[in-house]
């Protein structure tokens, strides 16, 4: 008999390296965007990334082991569990006027970033056990209900952007489930229709954010200030950066949030064009392979799933990039694996980890 070869050995090296390369960027951005004079490295927000970046890797090697087809049956739970979080956040306390977060001893729990993953699991799983040709007008409006409840509550936090990245991978899962153009032309009409009613939900610095979309100088020193001095931070560090830090825009405090949302201006600046675009570069490469392995598995729960992560992963690159850079308008979405946050980190490996699992164990018919 032939020696079973380790999963480990199985997995794909290159969608796992990326991540972690990703990941080394964001951590020397972190220790350059947060440094204060005097502070010992044990008590800095670098090494608490690289704590639960450790968990993330442990998780990913632990997440190859088992079967993903297994993962259907944990799909409703977790989204149970995810909607009892989502709740409960409004009974902690407020912090920086939004209610996102679950003080656990030492680690804050975001809630909708655990949603995230249930949806996912749960639309899976409903796009593998009904085929769309036999669906009816209700099973149709289903997956619309399974994201319609976590976005109106992520929304209420408020956390405009977390609520808005649920949309693309809908999207994108409807489309592999086999949704035609007719239906995409008729989503479109709705959301026409529905926007401008749901501009008047928001709040007034989220309204105050897309109004200074078109013209950040018409407000400067309010809600169009962090998106002008991200964009003079990104602009000043030319082809090459300034240097490891280096960046002035940084270092003299000029970018708010240059942590946590706006953590691409630190690159831009103290890396440049080179390494901006190297970081493009790698979650470019993440998607890629994402997107290939959807492609290339024969099964609709592994094939969706796939394209449901991938895109998520895509599209908060994509529009964390472009609001820093003035190109989107700001709705506060982390860049995945290199704004500081320890959920995103953990959820975001698993995400990893679960790409990963579906190239070992697909079907190969």
């Amino acid at each position: 008999m032939r020696r079973k070869v380790p999963y480990f050995r199985r997995m794909d090296k290159w969608l796992f390296l990326a991540p972690v390369a990703i990941f080394l960027i964001g951590i020397l951005s972190i220790y350059s965007a947060s440094f204060k004079s005097n502070q010992p490295f044990d008590q800095t927000l670098a090494l608490k990334q690289m704590l639960w970046m450790g968990m993330g890797i442990l998780m990913v090697f632990l997440v190859i082991r088992f079967d993903y087809f297994k993962l259907q049956d944990f799909g409703w739970p977790l989204y149970a569990v995810s909607f009892l979080l989502l709740g409960g956040v409004f009974f902690m306390s407020a912090r920086l006027g939004a209610h996102r977060w679950i003080n656990l001893g030492g680690f804050n729990l975001q809630p909708s970033e655990l949603a995230k993953l249930s949806v996912m699991l749960v639309l899976s799983r409903f796009f593998a056990n009904n085929r769309i040709e036999y669906a009816s007008l209700g099973k149709r409006l289903l997956p619309f209900v399974i994201v319609g409840i976590p976005f109106l509550l992520i929304l209420k936090e408020p956390d405009l952007g977390t609520a808005l990245m649920l949309l693309p991978s809908l999207l994108a899962m409807l489309y592999l489930w086999g949704f035609s153009k007719k239906d995409f032309m008729i989503l479109l009409f709705l959301g026409a229709l529905l926007s401008p009613a749901l501009f008047f939900f928001l709040k007034d610095y989220q309204k105050a954010r897309l109004m200074v979309f078109m013209n950040p100088n018409a407000d400067p020193l309010g809600a169009g200030y962090t998106i002008i001095q991200s964009k003079i931070a990104i602009g000043s560090g030319g082809f090459l950066g300034k240097g490891f830090m280096g960046g002035t825009q940084n270092q003299l405090n000029f970018v708010p949030e240059r942590h946590t949302d706006f953590i691409f201006a630190v690159i831009g600046e103290e890396g440049g064009f080179v390494i901006g675009l190297l970081v493009m570069a790698l979650f470019w490469f993440v998607v890629k392979k994402g997107y290939s392995i959807c492609a290339q598995t024969p099964d609709r729960f592994g094939s969706q799933l796939a394209c449901g992560i991938t895109t998520l992963i895509g599209t908060q690159a994509v529009v964390n990039f472009g609001m820093t850079m003035g190109l989107l308008p700001v709705v506060g979405v982390p860049l995945p694996l290199v704004s500081y946050g320890g959920t995103s980190v953990l959820v975001t490996m698993l995400l990893i980890g679960l790409l990963l699992n579906i190239k070992i164990h697909r079907p190969l018919f």
